[in-house]
C-alpha cells in the first residue's frame, strides 16, 4: 500500500492526537496539568525540656622557657586530675575525656621566640550534675575553665518525636484548611522537608573561667550548677495539590 507523501503530517498528527487520548483515559500524566493548585506552606512544632547534660571542663595552662618543660608540667597536671576524676567516672554519668593538649611558642616584640605556653584540658560530661562537680573539687591540679548545659541523645530524640507529631498534625491542618478555603474538596501531598533543631532557651549561658586566676584548694566546694532549658523544634515544610 502506497502512502501519499502529502497526507503524512495529517497522519502523524492524527497518531499525537490518539496517544493523548488513550493517555488521558489510563490517568498518564498528560492528564493532569502539575503545576496547577498547588499550595506551598509549612509548619512547626516546639516542645521545651530542661537540660539534662552537664559539660564542665578542667584546664591547666603553663609558660616556660623551655617547651619540654612545660609539656612536662602539663602532664603532670593532667596526670594527677585524671587519676582523681577516673575514681567517680560512670558510663553516661559522668564520662571522662581528654582535650586540648597543646605547647606553643611565645615571640617577643622582635618576633623572635621568647619562651613557651602550652594549654591541656580534661572533660567531663554526664547526666550526674553532683557527681561531676564533686570530681571536679577534687581535682585540684586543674581549675575550672567551662561549663555548659545541653541534652542527652536519648532526651533529644524523645523530644523531637514529640515535636514532630505535633508539627506533621499542623501541616495536615493547615494544608486541608487551605484547599478548603479555596473551594477544593482535598488534596494530596506532592513532597515534604522535616527539619530539627534545638537551642539553649532561657537558661544560663556557658560559663567561662580564666584557668590561671581560678585556684582550688584541697578542700574546695562543688561549683554550683543548674541547668537551664532547650527549646527544641521540628519543622514540617513542602507542598501539596489541590484537587
Amino acid at each position: 500500500m502506497k502512502i501519499n507523501l502529502g497526507l503524512r503530517p495529517l497522519l502523524l498528527g492524527l497518531a499525537l492526537f490518539t496517544s493523548a487520548a488513550v493517555a488521558h483515559a489510563q490517568g498518564s500524566p498528560l492528564a493532569l496539568n502539575s503545576s496547577q493548585n498547588v499550595f506551598h506552606l509549612s509548619a512547626a512544632g516546639q516542645v521545651e525540656v530542661v537540660q539534662d547534660t552537664l559539660m564542665l571542663s578542667l584546664v591547666a595552662t603553663r609558660e616556660g622557657s623551655e617547651a619540654a618543660g612545660v609539656q612536662a608540667e602539663l602532664r603532670k597536671a593532667l596526670d594527677s586530675a585524671l587519676a582523681e576524676v577516673k575514681k567517680s567516672a560512670q558510663a553516661g554519668d559522668m564520662n571522662v575525656s581528654t582535650g586540648t593538649f597543646s605547647v606553643n611558642p611565645r615571640y617577643g616584640k622582635e618576633g623572635k621566640i621568647n619562651g613557651w605556653q602550652g594549654r591541656a584540658e580534661l572533660i567531663l560530661e554526664g547526666r550526674d550534675f553532683p557527681r561531676i562537680t564533686q570530681a571536679a573539687a577534687r581535682a585540684t591540679s586543674m581549675p575550672i575553665g567551662n561549663i555548659a548545659f545541653g541534652l542527652s541523645r536519648e532526651q533529644r530524640a524523645k523530644v523531637q518525636t514529640e515535636a514532630q507529631v505535633q508539627a506533621i498534625e499542623r501541616f495536615k491542618a493547615r494544608a486541608a484548611e487551605i484547599t478548603k478555603a479555596f473551594g477544593f474538596a482535598g488534596y494530596g501531598l506532592r513532597e515534604v522537608t522535616v527539619d530539627a533543631s534545638d537551642s539553649g532557651f532561657p537558661g544560663p549561658r556557658p560559663m567561662a573561667m580564666e584557668a590561671r586566676a581560678f585556684s582550688k584548694s584541697a578542700d574546695a566546694a562543688p561549683v554550683a550548677v543548674e541547668p537551664g532549658k532547650s527549646l527544641v523544634q521540628v519543622t514540617v515544610s513542602g507542598s501539596v495539590q489541590a484537587r
